[in-house]
């Protein structure tokens, strides 16, 4: 992923008022984030819980960020994460809900999905999965889950 500037995350927001562009709390460390080890920038609000933020890159070149609120309820199972779809998690995966973009977003209508609560997606996907059987390509198998990543961390964003 490319290094992003302040100005640049906040008008990727799709489905966000101009005041809610401007009261988003950027991540504290996002100037000093590993961009190259990144797949798409995600960070809970460190102020208001139960917000977060994602800023995904799309195929068109272009960036979306969106918006998103933690389902107050937990459904009390160990979910699976949508977007990494990793079976080693370190962290807790939790509904996001996000109100769609336009006049579908303005009447009401929303979107959600199970994702890693800290959006630790591209570290996830980065990570060795355990050998399967002799001669089996981690680097490979790598490279797969990252690309996967992407395109669901995408086709997500374009939903909205």
């Amino acid at each position: 992923m490319i290094a992003l500037t302040e100005e640049a995350i906040r008008s990727s927001f799709v489905n966000a008022s101009r005041r809610e562009r401007t009261d988003a709390n950027l991540p504290p460390t996002w100037a000093s984030t590993p961009w190259e080890s990144l797949d798409y920038l995600g960070w809970r609000d460190p102020k208001l819980p139960g917000r977060a933020y994602a800023v995904i890159p799309v195929e068109t070149g272009r960036l979306v960020g969106i918006m998103f609120r933690q389902a107050e309820a937990s459904v009390g199972l160990r979910m699976m994460c949508a977007w990494c779809e990793d079976v080693w998690l370190n962290s807790e995966v939790v509904f996001y809900g996000a109100k769609r973009s336009g006049a579908a977003g303005r009447q009401g209508n929303t979107v959600g999905t199970y994702v890693c609560r800290d959006f630790n997606c591209s570290e996830n996907v980065r990570r060795d999965p355990p050998l399967p059987y002799q001669g089996y390509d981690m680097e490979a198998a790598r490279n797969t889950r990252i690309t996967q990543l992407q395109q669901k961390a995408a086709a997500f964003a374009m939903n909205l």
